[in-house]
């Protein structure tokens, strides 16, 4: 892959080499924004250049790097390990239609009128699906634009795209707007997009937590965008914890085989406890705990079973324990990048 001028090419190792834009999509809650802004770093590092790009309007890349709210430009927001770049887009619907309005009517001071009088809204709430084709088609002009000499600007897009249940119809852009039009630029807008979603330099990445519900739903995703022919990337496990416990007492744990009089035994010997009474008070803190532990591992094992019938690379990363924070991220980042996501 050529690179913009004033940065040197960087061999890579990745599982994606190739794929240009990187859809991150996830059940709320399982941290789809952090993995996102993780991905855009480890992609960036090397001296790259890399755009993450928001399409719901919540903010979500700025409260993530603790920076104020993001306007509607790409600016720079971070400094990848060794070196490269993380620039951000903050889409808005409303300057995504008026750039539509410029580029292919050459009518934006009228769009700016529309906009004053809430017809761009309008438009955007009655016709199924434009809205959506505004937002993905920002993103697909970036994949695709080069400089004056002809090179890529960004070396890769990573999008926070919306969330699992609604990732299919999202990216599915063709199908949402065939009742608009079927000829002219709209059709064409339409199809540029679908060209670069459906293409092999798309790959759509899954953020999960083990547990079911995240799970089953990251599985129906995937049947939905196998059955759209667009292209499923990785599975991003996030929250990971480790097993501290050796697979013996975890086992011993789960079937209720847990040794108090000895754990109490080994506590009191430790000089943990005092006396007989406080060391089975602890043993039995311990042991509750224990068990916890081994219920959840046990819950993650059968989690992970289940994500194998998705036939996708998966890869693992760490439960912070500090909370997402930019040294998190750089952490996560560095996670990505070991694993060969990036």
């Amino acid at each position: 892959m050529r690179q913009p001028a004033g940065r040197k090419s960087t061999a890579r190792d990745s599982d994606w080499e190739g794929v240009r834009l990187h859809v991150v999509t996830g059940k709320g809650g399982t941290g789809k924004t952090t993995v996102a802004a993780a991905l855009a770093l480890a992609l960036a590092s090397g001296n790259r250049k890399v755009l993450l790009v928001e399409v719901e309007g919540r903010q979500g890349i700025a409260q993530v790097f603790d920076l104020p709210p993001l306007p509607y430009e790409e600016r720079k927001i971070a400094v990848a390990p060794g070196g490269g770049d993380v620039y951000a887009l903050a889409i808005d619907p409303e300057e995504a239609m008026l750039d539509y309005l410029e580029m292919f009517y050459g009518i934006k001071r009228m769009g700016k009128a529309l906009t004053r009088m809430g017809m761009i809204d309008f438009a955007t709430t009655i016709a199924p699906g434009l809205r959506d084709v505004l937002v993905t088609g920002k993103t697909s002009e970036a994949v695709r634009r080069r400089d004056k000499s002809g090179r890529r600007v960004y070396d890769a897009i990573v999008m926070d795209a919306p969330p699992t249940g609604r990732i299919a119809r999202f990216l599915n852009v063709t199908q949402e707007v065939a009742g608009l039009a079927r000829v002219g630029p709209v059709k064409n807008h339409a199809d540029m997009v679908r060209s670069v979603l459906a293409s092999p330099e798309t790959a759509v990445h899954f953020v999960t937590l083990l547990e079911e519900m995240p799970v089953q739903e990251t599985l129906d995703g995937i049947t939905e965008l196998r059955t759209a022919k667009l292209p499923v990337g990785g599975v991003f496990i996030n929250m990971v914890r480790p097993t501290t416990l050796p697979d013996t007492v975890l086992d011993a744990a789960a079937a209720d085989r847990f040794d108090l009089s000895e754990l109490a035994l080994g506590l009191k010997a430790a000089g943990l406890a005092d006396g007989k009474a406080d060391a089975s008070l602890i043993a039995e803190a311990l042991a509750l705990e224990v068990s916890e532990h081994a219920r959840r591992t046990e819950l993650e094992r059968r989690e992970r079973g289940t994500l194998d019938t998705a036939g996708a690379p998966r890869y693992d990363l760490p439960l912070l324990a500090d909370g997402v924070d930019l040294t998190g991220l750089y952490e996560l980042a560095e996670a990505i990048n070991e694993q060969g996501a990036a």
